[in-house]
């Protein structure tokens, strides 16, 4: 039910930027600040003369305006993308690398630019988006050394009748233009987790962030136009989300990374020309909770895995098993971490959760919460809501009809359902239209290993919360949580591709013969 909320006690929420971004905004008449997009190297206006507001969900107030763009802005960010792409793979890799090492420092310089757009564009608290902000930092460092590993391989054509003589190398080449689109849940992270990747690997990128939150992702490219960026390699198109699908229609675009839900993944999926896709797609990750697991660290890992960024993560877990035998216990341990977690305004530096991006992300997630209870699950904790604010929830007995067990949550709610062993928890999984992540609680190998083995997703975590994390361990979906994977050197081999060059040395007489002298 909707409640009356708490009182903000840190005055309207107003966006303040240092000088290094003055040129990507002006300030309206309202004193509004109205962002540009970047476009061919220039901070312009959409051709439509349109903008957007940006509200934030602390408390609906409008804090910003970005540029509307229409479907001619769109083609022409890919046109310049395509005619660029050559200035990026044509320097040095060291160069490129070294215009990473300047953006790490601009970024660090500015970590509290960052940190305020994303507590009041997303709504994040301060510690999680200052983490966002640092993992956005460690991604670029991290995938500047895997950058340096984009070898070739030589292949002696002797050991094959059929090519005797020869022989080859297969090299790495960038795919070209890349399309980037991004979700709203880590506005500056997951774009930039696309982008990173695509330059070092001499690809031109074109981005079309979330519309609830896209001004860090215009501080981002700020951040990489100052660090040297060649002029149109990185272009940032902000905008409703029907120009997204021109970047997978297009010709141009040789490579599409999406991360979102998986009815709009479908949608590009549909749209797109002959390219490769990577989609990272829903997700309803299962935490199995056995009867031999140490509860009390289930019970803190599965309430923070279900509440951190408001349970707005494609690698939330959304549903809980526990062993019939060991679900009291649980359940009380569930309440008493739960009850630790502070809720509010994410301006509060003791917030550990605040409110969702938007109220129709929120009344989607009561409607989840409603069908439970009516279908006979029990209500233990929160259930309420007030504008974009809603309550850290647990319910319990949650019987398997209810939507809340099937379809994605994306909220921060504990669903938690009696199982009688690892097999009823297997057979859930495999039931499901989804399959990015999920996790086991046991102390025995060869039950984890059982489950680990059996589970038709794309990780399994044993002992732990599912976190992607800066990516340092691969991670993607199978099912229709999507295709392809995301990883430090896993995205770069995503956006490379895979060029065989043919030496026939019979000629100069090098090749090797087929039969012995």
């Amino acid at each position: 039910m909707s409640v009356a909320g708490p009182r903000l006690e840190y005055g309207a929420p107003k966006l303040k930027l240092g000088k290094f971004f003055d040129e990507i905004y002006e300030v309206g008449p309202d004193g509004i600040p109205v962002f540009k997009m970047f476009l061919d190297g220039k901070w312009v206006s959409a051709s439509t003369n349109e903008t957007f507001d940006i509200d934030t969900p602390i408390d609906d107030s409008v804090i910003a305006r970005a540029q509307k763009a229409g479907e001619k802005d769109m083609e022409l960010a890919i046109d310049v993308a395509k005619e660029n792409q050559g200035r990026i793979r044509d320097i040095a890799a060291i160069s490129r690398i070294e215009i990473f090492h300047l953006a790490v420092e601009l970024m660090k310089e500015r970590t509290q630019d960052f940190v305020e757009t994303l507590m009041l564009e997303a709504g994040k608290p301060r510690r999680d988006a200052l983490g966002e902000v640092k993992a956005t930092i460690d991604r670029m460092r991290l995938t500047m050394e895997e950058a340096r590993k984009i070898f070739g391989e030589y292949i002696p054509g002797d050991w094959s009748e059929d090519t005797v003589g020869k022989i080859a190398l297969v090299i790495h080449e960038p795919v070209g233009v890349v399309g980037a689109i991004g979700p709203f849940n880590y506005p500056l992270y997951i774009p930039a987790a696309k982008i990173i990747p695509a330059l070092l690997s001499g690809n031109s990128v074109v981005v079309k962030p979330a519309s609830d939150d896209p001004l860090s992702q215009l501080l981002f490219a700020r951040i990489l136009e100052e660090a040297g960026l060649p002029r149109g390699c990185l272009n940032v198109v902000t905008g409703p989300g029907k120009i997204a699908s021109l970047l997978a229609s297009s010709e141009k675009v040789r490579l599409v990374s999406f991360t979102g839900s998986t009815s709009t993944g479908k949608e590009l999926y549909k749209a797109s020309t002959i390219k490769p896709m990577h989609l990272e797609l829903g997700g309803k990750a299962l935490a199995i909770v056995l009867d031999d697991a140490d509860l009390d660290l289930a019970a803190k890992k599965c309430v923070e895995g279900s509440l951190r960024n408001a349970g707005q993560r494609c690698d939330a877990i959304s549903v809980v098993l526990v062993q019939k035998s060991v679900a009291d216990v649980f359940v009380e341990k569930v309440l008493k971490e739960v009850d630790g977690w502070k809720f509010g305004d994410p301006r509060d530096p003791d917030v550990m959760m605040g409110p969702m991006i938007n109220r129709r992300a929120v009344e989607y997630v009561y409607g989840l919460v409603k069908d439970a209870l009516d279908k006979g699950a029990k209500l233990l904790r929160g259930g309420r809501y007030w504008g974009c604010y809603f309550e850290p929830t647990v319910l319990d007995n949650v019987p398997l009809d209810a939507k809340i067990v099937w379809e994605e949550t994306f909220g921060p709610v504990i669903p938690i359902v009696r199982i009688d062993s690892e097999d009823d928890a297997i057979e859930i999984s495999r039931r499901s239209r989804y399959g990015l992540d999920s996790c086991v609680f046991t102390n025995n190998f060869y039950r984890m290993w059982k489950v680990a083995k059996r589970l038709q997703v794309g990780e399994v975590t044993i002992n732990d919360m599912p976190r992607h994390g800066v990516g340092f361990f691969p991670f993607g979906g199978v099912k229709d949580s999507g295709i392809g994977r995301e990883g430090i050197g896993y995205s770069i081999d995503e956006m490379t591709v895979l060029k065989t060059i043919v030496f026939n040395l019979e000629p100069a007489g090098l090749g090797k013969v087929k039969k012995a002298l």
